[in-house]
Order: C-alpha cells, then structure tokens, then sequence
C-alpha cells in the first residue's frame, strides 16, 4: 500500500506558502514506498485520468485532475510555465463529418501529476487562483487502495467490422485504385469488438499489457469512469528536446514463430521482402517530406532494424532532424500526423478513401497519444490500442495494402497485431506469448 498522507501534508504547507507567481509545487516522495501507480490512479475519485509509461521504461506518469481543457493544444502554449506539461492526444478522424461526435483532440493540464523518473518520485501540484480547490483536491486522495486483480475473464466471442468477406471487397478495391494511380499505399484497419464472461476494467487490462509487452509506450486516457482507451504502442511518434527530433519509419510486419529458428526465418523473410521494404520506405519519404519544412537537417538510418515484440516483428528506421526555430509539438502533430504508416500515400487521397470506405469511426485508433511542454514533447502512434466503453471493448488493427497485397495474408496480420492485446484475456486457444527482445 501507498502512504501518502506525509506528502500531502507537505504540499499543502507547500502551496499556503506559495506567492500568487507561483504555479507548481513539487514533493519528493520516499523511493522505498514505490506505489503501484496504475492501482493508484484506478482508485482516484478524479477525472479525467492518464496513464503514460515510456518505451524504455525511464519515465512512468500519472496525471489526474484538470486546471484547463484544451481543444487544440496551441491554446496551452501561452498558459505552460517551465516544468508544466499538457497531457492528452488527437484523434485519427475526430470533428471530422463521419465522426463528427469524437474530438479532434483533447488536452489537458492536469491537477496533479504522480511520476518517476527512473528510481525518482514524486508528486506534483499544478496551481491557479483557486488554493482551497487544491488542497481539497489533495485531501481527497486516496492514500490506501487494494491492488487490481489480474485479469481472469475469458473471451466468449470476437465479432470484426469488416469481416472477412468485407475485408476481401475492401483490400479488391484499393487494390484496383492503387492501379489506377488514386493513391500510392493505403492502410485499412478492423474493429474487432470482445465480448467477455466477466467485466474487465481499462485499468487491470494497461497493468497486465505492462507486464507482457515491453518495448512499447504504454498509455491510458480516461474522460470518466465509462470512457476509457487504452493501449501498448511499438511506434513513437516524434520526441522534440529543444530543437532536436527524433522519429522513426515502423513499417513492414511479419509474426513471430513457434521456437528460436522459426523466428529467425520469419525475420530473414521479412528484412528481404520487397513489399515489406517498400512499406517502409515510404513511410520514411513521407516523414522525410513532411518534416523538410520545419528543419535545418534530416538524418536517416540507412538500413532498416528488426524489432521483435511478443507476437509480431517490425521493420524499423530512425530518423533524426535539427528543427528550425520556433519550432514547436504543435507544428509537428500537424505535420507528422496521420504518417504513412496508419494512413497511406499521398495521405490525402489515403485518408479520404478510409473516411469513405472503412465501416467504423477509428476515433482515437491511429491518433496519438503524449504530452507537450516547452521544452520536450513526446507523442506515440495510438496502435495497439482499444476503447472501452462501459461493458463494451474494442480492439483495433490495421494493415497496409500495396500492390501485391493479399487478403488472407493481411487478414492474419491484423490478428497478429490484436493478439497484443487479446492475449491478455484467459483465451486458451491463442499461443503462449514467447519472451520479448530486441534486435535493433
């Protein structure tokens, strides 16, 4: 159990000492208490709540509460103080006419923030005019939580929109627009809603996708106790330090195998594959072009690395670029998001046949998730990722078609991919998960 109460005596000495420029205080919190944070931040009266872990594993963030709400995160800019970060993401089609219900994007900048920086906590307050609100706000924290229960229930029905017979007239017709020269590259994605014997929370299921699946930004936006989504990403975005930028082209998929030689025939098969390549490139030359605009220079890794997750393997580069000045994570969102990677090429036309022609809203599917402050920003590509509204969980997949592309063969990847996260239910049928590593 976490014990809180000396800290939060502190902060409140804290804040009825701050002077009225005083925006942010901060209290160290005793390493050996080590709470369970996702089991704190799930017995949180607060909302809106994130859940933010980084891929290396560095950095693990609460944040909880809100002090301001924004639209669009420009609007945060001229409010952010040194130290204070907005959290949230954007939508992959939100505000758009077919879902026109969803946000674009939502930020905020939160109440409170509990986070460790490698083996450092601590738990910050971020203020405004309204003390009384804040130390109310810290005296009803809950100091003392039972820790979530793991996840038991079983799968008793998967249902995919499209299904497979609409996944072949989808994948036919792409295919013949990718002839006719419409688009380059498309990525179609499946929604696949989960039916469980017993209630899963959005909390016991990020806990147990932490402990399987490494290597990946682990992240949770809830609105309210009903409106969760959730998920553990291979693929980052872009991370801005100053004006440094580190991306990177994720793209190219094949599975993992059953034992060490299967594996390493599968890696040798996609690291020599034409399509898989070609995938990937043009994910580079889009980010590349995107990015030409707002830099000084452009580096590309100039081979493509093999990642090896629990149940897939990816081709990956890094790209790094010295921005120009001025330059901030708003203008990259806007530039950098939908990449080719979750979208297509040209990314116009791309997007506008998947606004047309897919069969469910993505909403937060293939957005982004992270933070933004002046100084850093770090946003992941919200894959692997599932809503969960009340008793409803959907899990979301998506595969990119290019000329050669079959429909059985991207059918399966979509399995791949959801199995991220569907393996994590008492699903008996699906293979044991094999151990994680890394060959970059």
């Amino acid at each position: 159990m976490f014990h809180l109460r000396q800290v939060v005596t502190e902060l409140i000495t804290q804040i009825k000492a701050a002077g009225d420029s005083d925006v942010r205080v901060t209290q160290p919190v005793p390493t050996e208490l080590n709470p369970g944070l996702i089991d704190w931040l799930n017995a949180q009266p607060l909302f809106p709540k994130f859940y933010w872990q980084a891929r290396n594993g560095e950095e693990e963030v609460a944040a909880l509460g809100q002090l301001c709400t924004f639209s669009d995160p420009a609007q945060a800019y001229p409010l952010l103080k040194e130290d204070q970060r907005v959290w949230g993401g954007r939508t992959f089609d939100g505000g758009t006419e077919k879902n026109p219900n969803s946000p674009s994007s939502l930020f905020f900048l939160p109440q409170l923030e509990l986070s460790r920086r490698e083996q450092d906590w601590s738990l910050a307050v971020n203020l405004d005019s309204d003390r009384e609100r804040t130390i109310k706000t810290l005296q009803s924290l809950l100091s003392v939580y039972p820790p979530l229960a793991p996840v038991t229930s079983c799968v008793e029905s998967v249902t995919h929109s499209p299904d497979f017979s609409g996944w072949q007239t989808l994948i036919h017709d792409s295919l013949q627009r990718i002839e006719s020269n419409e688009f380059k590259k498309v990525v179609l994605a499946r929604q696949s809603t989960v039916a469980t014997d017993h209630p899963v929370s959005a909390f016991q299921l990020i806990k147990s996708s932490l402990k399987k699946n490494s290597n990946s930004f682990h992240f949770l936006l809830a609105r309210d106790s009903n409106d969760c989504f959730l998920g553990s990403t291979p693929e980052r975005l872009y991370l801005r330090d100053g004006l440094n930028l580190e991306t990177e082209a994720l793209a190219g998929t094949i599975g993992r195998g059953d034992n060490e030689l299967q594996d390493q025939q599968l890696a040798d098969w996609l690291v020599h594959d034409a399509k898989n390549l070609a995938e990937n490139q043009y994910v580079v030359d889009d980010i590349v072009e995107c990015l030409s605009p707002h830099s000084e220079s452009i580096q590309v890794q100039p081979q493509a690395h093999l990642i090896c997750l629990r149940q897939v393997q990816h081709l990956k580069r890094k790209i790094y670029a010295s921005l120009s000045p001025g330059v901030n994570g708003v203008h990259l969102l806007g530039a950098l998001q939908p990449t080719a990677a979750v979208a297509g090429l040209p990314r116009e036309e791309a997007l506008q046949y998947i606004l047309s022609n897919e069969p469910f809203c993505r909403g937060w599917y293939a957005g982004s998730m992270g933070y933004i402050s002046h100084q850093k920003a770090e946003f992941c590509v919200a894959i692997r990722s599932a809503s969960m509204m009340g008793n409803q969980i959907n899990l979301y997949a998506g595969a990119g078609i290019l000329p050669g592309s079959d429909a059985e063969f991207e059918w399966q990847e979509l399995d791949r991919k959801m199995s991220t996260l569907l393996s994590l239910f008492n699903t008996p049928e699906l293979p044991e998960p094999e151990e994680v590593t890394d060959h970059e």
